[in-house]
């Protein structure tokens, strides 16, 4: 009986610890939902700071109650504007509840941009695949679209209700929102995980007549965070990452699905390219894929930047 115990204690007890990260994981921390706060010095000398909450990879399916109240209520943290970086849905109904959860913030100034999740639905996909691809050296999709026959989500009523609103929309194009008579300038581009970046409609830097510009993105590849930097934006905003989404305790994310390293998966860092140097802010998103509504030491979030005069 002895030898019984020894043989299939270990094993189980193994598979117990693995039961309990994964009710963990999805149970509590996937809904532990947190506020990240900022302090970025990029901003020119005699501006006033400016507040910015950035929302993004809500991943939004019906049903999500606590979801919705935490993101209403962050309209009580009164930034001067919000900025989106995509990947609302996870659920071709979910526009409506994306609407009414963003209801409250959307009484603020506020830009955006779509990720491949709001156009297309997520398929049902392992997991381990996309520690496999790392290895591999590939990235998600790699930057190829959906298959054919992936399901359309209804990305045109979401843009529809962030117009009528009054948020900018970024889709490979530029925008300007006045706060408290500063003139803030954005430059935008569509999901690069899926090739609908197009740098070149909005290259040539930033509009030197507004009184500071910030370049946004859903994917932070490479390819964007390079021509952004190398063409003078001091901050860049992004998403997609979900912060590793599984995380290993004092290591870290083990993947980014994008080719950016993961000592750069979430948070504030910097980008240097042709010379020039960026901050780059990844926000670690709030939602998971439906299909793997699970996160391990990487808790979902929104954060407040906190734009400050930049140093010397």
């Amino acid at each position: 009986m002895g030898g019984m115990r020894a043989r299939y204690g270990v094993p189980l007890g193994i598979a117990a610890a693995g039961a309990a990260g994964l009710v963990y994981a999805a149970g509590f921390e996937a809904r532990s939902f947190r506020l990240r706060r900022v302090t970025v010095p990029v901003l020119p000398a005699g501006m006033r700071p400016l507040r910015v909450l950035q929302v993004s990879d809500i991943h939004m399916v019906c049903g999500q109650h606590k979801k919705r109240r935490w993101l209403q209520s962050l309209a009580g943290l009164r930034p001067d504007f919000v900025i989106n970086t995509g990947d609302n849905l996870s659920d071709q109904n979910g526009v409506p509840e994306v609407l009414d959860a963003l209801g409250p913030l959307m009484e603020f100034p506020g830009a955006y941009v779509f990720g491949s999740n709001d156009y297309y639905g997520p398929r049902p996909r392992n997991p381990a695949r996309y520690l496999l691809e790392k290895v591999q050296g590939k990235h998600g999709l790699n930057g190829n679209p959906p298959v054919v026959g992936a399901v359309h989500n209804p990305w045109e009523d979401l843009r529809d209700g962030f117009d009528a609103a009054g948020w900018v929309e970024l889709t490979n194009t530029r925008g300007t929102l006045k706060i408290d008579g500063y003139e803030i300038a954005f430059t935008g581009l569509d999901d690069p995980h899926i090739r609908r970046d197009r740098y070149e409609h909005v290259a040539g830097g930033p509009d030197q007549s507004a009184d500071f510009s910030i370049g946004v993105v859903h994917a932070p590849y490479l390819r964007s965070l390079d021509a952004f930097t190398q063409d003078g934006y001091p901050l860049i905003l992004a998403g997609h990452t979900h912060g590793g989404q599984l995380c290993i305790p004092f290591y870290g994310a083990l993947v980014t699905n994008c080719d950016l390293d993961t000592d750069r998966v979430k948070g504030l860092s910097t980008h240097t390219a042709g010379g020039h140097t960026s901050y780059l802010h990844v926000s670690a998103g709030c939602g998971t894929n439906r299909y793997t509504p699970v996160r391990f030491a990487c808790p979902p979030e929104a954060t407040l930047l906190t734009l400050v005069e930049r140093e010397g």
